[in-house]
C-alpha cells in the first residue's frame, strides 16, 4: 500500500499519493489537488514542484554528483564520446556496437544542410547575437524537413532527433563563418562528430583543420557536461512549447531562446570569460584552481 500524505483545509482532511524518485526523494501527487479541494499552489519558477516524473538525469551540486540515467558523469569522463551519451539519455540505455554504428550512419547522413538553408544566414548581420541565430535556424528546420513532423510516430520522432543532433553543429559552424566573413565549409563523412565539428568552424577552402585528441576529448567532455541538467529553465521552455504537439524542432529553438537569458545560459560565457582571462594572464590551469581555493 503506497504512503499518503494529508493535507487538512478548512477542516476537511484530503489524501495525497506520495512518491519516492529514483534517488529516494520523497514527493506528493498534487494532480488531483483542484479537483478534490478545489485549491491550487502557488510556485513561482517550480523551485519546489516536479513538472514530471524522470529518470534520466540526477544532480547534486553542493555535493559535486551527476548521473545520467543512474551511472557517474566520471564513467564517461574515462573515455569520452558525446554520441554513446546522447543514445543514453534518448533511448535510456548504451547502445550495443550495431545501435551505435547505425546512430554515427545517421548523424553523418543528416550533417549538411538544405541549400536553401544557407541563404538565410546572409540575412543576419555579422555582428548578430549567436542565440539568436542558432534559435532561428533550428525553427527553420521545421520548414525545410516536414517529412519528421509528426508528433505521434516514435520513427518521426526518432529521424528529427538525429537530424537535429547533427545539424545543429552545422548551424552553429555556419552562424560563426558568417560572423568572420568566411565562406562556409561542408561537413567532411569521414570524420566524427567533435572533429567534424572543428572542420566546418576553422577548415580553410585550401587547408582542412586537423582536430587534435587534446581538442576532441576536451570538446566530447564539455559536450557531455552540457547534455543534459534536470529541470532547468530551458528543458522546461522545451517541454511547455511542446506539450502543445509543437514539433521538435520549433520546441528545441523555444529552448534556444531561453538558453540565451543570462540568468540560464549566463554562467557559460563566465566559464568562456574565465579562460580567456586565464589565457591572458599567462597563468596555468593549476595555479587559478589554487587562487581560487585561497579564501584570503
Amino acid at each position: 500500500m503506497s504512503k499518503k500524505v494529508t493535507l487538512t483545509y478548512d477542516g476537511q482532511p484530503h489524501d495525497f499519493d506520495v512518491h519516492v524518485g529514483s534517488e529516494g526523494e520523497i514527493g506528493f501527487d498534487i494532480r488531483q489537488l483542484r479537483s478534490k479541494t478545489g485549491l491550487v499552489t502557488l510556485d513561482p519558477g517550480y523551485g519546489n514542484t516536479g513538472s514530471c516524473e524522470s529518470a534520466i538525469t540526477y544532480i547534486d551540486g553542493e555535493k559535486g554528483i551527476l548521473r545520467y540515467r543512474g551511472i557517474p558523469i566520471e564513467r564517461f569522463a574515462q573515455s569520452p564520446n558525446f554520441i554513446e551519451v546522447a543514445w543514453l539519455l534518448i533511448f535510456g540505455t548504451l547502445p550495443t556496437a550495431d545501435e551505435y554504428a547505425e546512430f554515427v550512419v545517421d548523424l553523418r547522413r543528416h550533417a549538411n544542410l538544405d541549400e536553401g538553408m544557407k541563404h538565410h544566414f546572409e540575412g543576419f548581420p555579422r555582428n548578430a547575437p549567436p542565440m539568436a541565430i542558432l534559435s532561428a535556424m533550428i525553427n527553420a528546420l521545421s520548414c525545410f524537413y516536414p517529412e519528421v513532423m509528426d508528433v505521434d510516430c516514435t520513427e518521426s520522432f526518432l529521424s528529427a532527433s538525429a537530424r537535429l543532433i547533427s545539424k545543429v553543429r552545422t548551424i552553429a559552424a555556419y552562424a560563426y563563418r558568417h560572423s568572420q566573413g568566411r565562406p562556409y565549409i561542408y561537413p567532411d563523412p569521414r570524420l566524427t562528430y567533435v572533429p567534424n565539428f572543428m572542420h566546418m568552424m576553422f577548415s580553410q577552402p585550401y587547408a582542412q583543420y586537423e582536430c587534435d585528441d587534446t581538442i576532441r576529448i576536451a570538446l566530447n567532455l564539455l559536450l557531455i557536461l552540457h547534455a543534459d541538467h534536470e529541470q532547468n529553465c530551458s528543458t522546461s521552455t522545451v517541454r511547455m512549447v511542446g506539450s502543445s504537439q509543437a514539433n521538435l524542432f520549433a520546441s528545441c529553438s523555444a529552448g534556444v531562446s531561453a538558453l540565451w537569458g543570462p540568468l540560464h545560459g549566463g554562467a557559460n560565457v563566465a566559464v568562456l570569460q574565465m579562460l580567456e582571462s586565464i589565457h591572458a594572464g599567462n597563468i596555468t590551469p593549476e595555479e587559478y584552481v589554487k587562487l581560487a581555493k585561497d579564501k584570503d
